[in-house]
């Protein structure tokens, strides 16, 4: 038992937030502003917009960049800030300005709603000392040969929004290897001021005919090359396959092949690997496109890179925001890639997160970044509807990462896990993001399915609610479409737990009317995981 819990300890940390500690290392970053994490080319309009500024009564330091902007069937518009204070990028502070047809602000929702008055630019501390102590940070988080130095990683100094009070601080960007062997790069915050490391986050974090090993018989979209045939997918944003040859680095090789017949469904051939990532990549664009209306993880019909074979038996997946990549290992026995359907959409629903809401992967809003991954990888295993892996709400069953069909996450009752959370409690937001991610997780399912006992694609699941209440789910389409317009409309970069009842509560609203029994249904399950309003 003692084994099995290390063991999930671990895993957890497999098939989190790639995107999510990206996503929050994104998240983190205000546009318009330098950034290591701004990856190439975002859709959202990078334009200043003073007269909100002047509207919200802001400091006249103060400069609001659009990000993004999610316009609704009735005219109503969600616009995405995110901010500067006298030139520096403001770090926690993001909002959405919610506006009707006619223009007027209805309302605003902030990540940080206290106001920025900073008395002084100047800093007392040393770069060099900041740098310092980041690296000391890193060492006592785990990471190995932990350095600095670079156009990305030199502290820069920035407005901390994110605690009680705005401060001048240093972000520092600590690059090395994490245990398990996936990159790291930990963003270590300083006062300042005092020198105080006030908050630090992993920016990746690990998880975790053509034949595919895990998707049966599958058809893929290739490129003509000279005599030859790329995995390259020009339909979706020329995704790319690439095999990292077992190195941890961008310099692999693109996958080819003379007769357009890729893999044979076993390990020991490297293009197996490389078709279930390419099948799922498809899957997921396809899903967010024509399921979600979202053209991409960053709505501009672009894709990342994708590298199958990555490590020496990595035992991980992880989505990289700043190269704009999915890295995906082979198992630590060599012969289980983390190429699974679901993992493959969660991993690109990292993405999506870190192009949208930012969730900090910390506290309670990393519990809800880890568990909109996990809530989009499974409705795009049931979209597929692929008979060699049918839908259920398990998380990476197949990759045997602890033993054959073992998942790694439950969604009907999380805690089956021995870790995650089933219902909310004050002990919630000190958690790891993957085991307080179990509350959305639960929620998820409770509103798609209902509580009690129910067979699914043959495989039995079970779910209790916190009251004592017996709830009816109102269907996984209505509830995946809740949590998109929740995530992309109403998130912000440290929405909680009960900020994240409220904004899926105005999703349903939005969506099907605020009286509707969709909203009903919403706050009845919010309520069975014991978030109340």
């Amino acid at each position: 038992m003692q084994e099995n819990s290390v063991a999930s300890s671990i895993s957890r940390r497999l098939i989190a937030a790639s995107t999510a500690s990206v996503v929050a290392a994104t998240l983190l970053t205000a546009a318009g502003v330098a950034s290591a994490e701004a990856g190439p080319s975002t859709p959202a309009p990078a334009t200043s917009d003073a007269g909100t500024a002047a509207a919200l009564g802001l400091d006249d330091k103060e400069r609001l960049i659009v990000r993004d902007v999610v316009k609704d069937a009735d005219g109503t518009t969600h616009t995405r800030y995110d901010r500067t204070y006298a030139g520096l990028p403001v770090l926690g502070g993001d909002f959405i300005v919610h506006r009707n047809a006619s223009g007027t602000i209805k309302s605003v929702t902030h990540a940080a709603a206290q106001p920025i008055r900073i008395s002084s630019l100047s800093a007392k501390v040393t770069s060099t000392a900041v740098d310092r102590a980041a690296v000391k940070a890193a060492l006592a988080a785990g990471v190995d040969r932990p350095t600095t130095g670079g156009t990305d990683q030199e502290p820069r100094k920035v407005i901390w929004a994110a605690g009680s009070t705005p401060v001048l601080a240093y972000e520092t960007v600590v690059h090395g290897s994490q245990k398990g062997g996936a990159p790291s790069r930990l963003h270590v915050i300083t006062d300042a001021t005092t020198g105080a490391t006030l908050f630090e986050y992993q920016a990746i974090d690990n998880i975790a005919d053509d034949t595919s090993q895990y998707n049966g018989k599958v058809d893929l979209v290739t490129t003509r090359a000279g005599a030859g045939y790329q995995l390259i997918d020009k339909s979706r944003g020329n995704h790319r396959v690439i095999d990292a040859r077992n190195a941890e680095g961008r310099d692999g090789t693109l996958f080819t092949d003379a007769d357009d017949t890729w893999g044979d469904g076993t390990p020991s051939n490297r293009q197996t690997a490389a078709v279930d990532a390419a099948y799922g990549f498809a899957q997921t664009n396809d899903f967010y496109k024509n399921v979600l209306g979202r053209d991409g993880i960053r709505n501009d019909g672009s894709a990342p890179t994708s590298y199958v074979h990555y490590g020496n038996k990595l035992d991980n997946a992880f989505y990289d925001d700043e190269s704009y990549s999915i890295q995906y290992g082979d198992g630590d026995s060599g012969n289980n890639p983390w190429t699974q359907l679901d993992t493959v959409g969660h991993e690109f629903s990292h993405g999506v997160t870190a192009a949208t809401a930012r969730l900090v992967y910390a506290g309670e809003s990393g519990g809800l970044n880890e568990a909109t991954s996990d809530i989009f990888g499974t409705a795009i295993e049931f979209n597929a509807a692929n008979p060699a892996d049918p839908g259920d709400y398990f998380l990476a069953e197949k990759t045997n990462h602890f033993s054959a069909g073992k998942p790694l996450r439950y969604q009907d009752t999380p805690s089956r896990d021995g870790l995650s959370q089933d219902f909310w409690d004050a002990t919630t937001k000190n958690k790891d993001p993957h085991y307080s991610s179990g509350v959305a997780n639960h929620f998820f399912y409770l509103l798609a399915e209902g509580s009690g006992s129910k067979t699914i694609n043959g495989v039995r699941h079970e779910s209790a609610t916190k009251d004592g209440s017996t709830l009816t789910g109102i269907g996984r389409d209505k509830a995946v479409k809740i949590w998109y317009k929740a995530l992309s409309a109403y998130f912000t970069s440290t929405t909680d737990y009960k900020a994240a009842r409220a904004g899926t509560v105005n999703a349903a609203s939005d969506l099907y009317g605020a009286n509707s029994s969709e909203v009903a249904a919403v706050k009845a399950a919010w309520t069975a995981v014991n978030v109340k309003g």
